[in-house]
């Protein structure tokens, strides 16, 4: 089973979770019930970042195959990456759902901070990956 094949099929997937994501913000933003503007902003920030990082993680899994990883690394490495994208931009749902203030942090904000660490660990191992292959 290809890695590089099968995460970008789960990427692609998470774009289609995107579209959707797009179709509830307008909802929510001219439906009767509403959002707060610090909901709004928090739900923005996560819809974006979720669609802007798997569309970077479509190029990832391109170079991944490139950079000479073992099958089982490729997989590590793929999966990190996408767990990364989900923590990342999930902790702005996550924010927004419990309804701190936006200057407060909570679970969200730490779990988004931990999804930009994830992120960058895995762009870490492609960059050494490709500059030793």
């Amino acid at each position: 089973m290809d890695p590089t094949r099968w995460l970008a099929v789960f990427a692609i997937v998470g774009v289609l979770g995107v579209v959707y994501g797009g179709w509830a913000l307008l909802t929510f933003v001219t439906g009767r019930e509403g959002l707060s503007e610090g909901q709004k902003r928090f739900f923005r920030a996560g819809h974006a970042h979720a669609g802007v990082l798997l569309v970077l993680s479509l190029a990832f899994f391109l170079y991944l195959e490139r950079a000479g990883f073992p099958r089982g690394l490729e997989w590590t490495v793929g999966l990190v990456l996408l767990l990364g994208v989900m923590a990342q931009s999930g902790g702005f749902f996550v924010h927004m759902s419990t309804g701190g203030s936006v200057a407060e942090g909570s679970a969200g904000t730490r779990l988004t901070r931990g999804g930009a660490v994830l992120i960058g660990a895995s762009l870490l191992a492609l960059a050494v990956g490709l500059a030793t292959a």
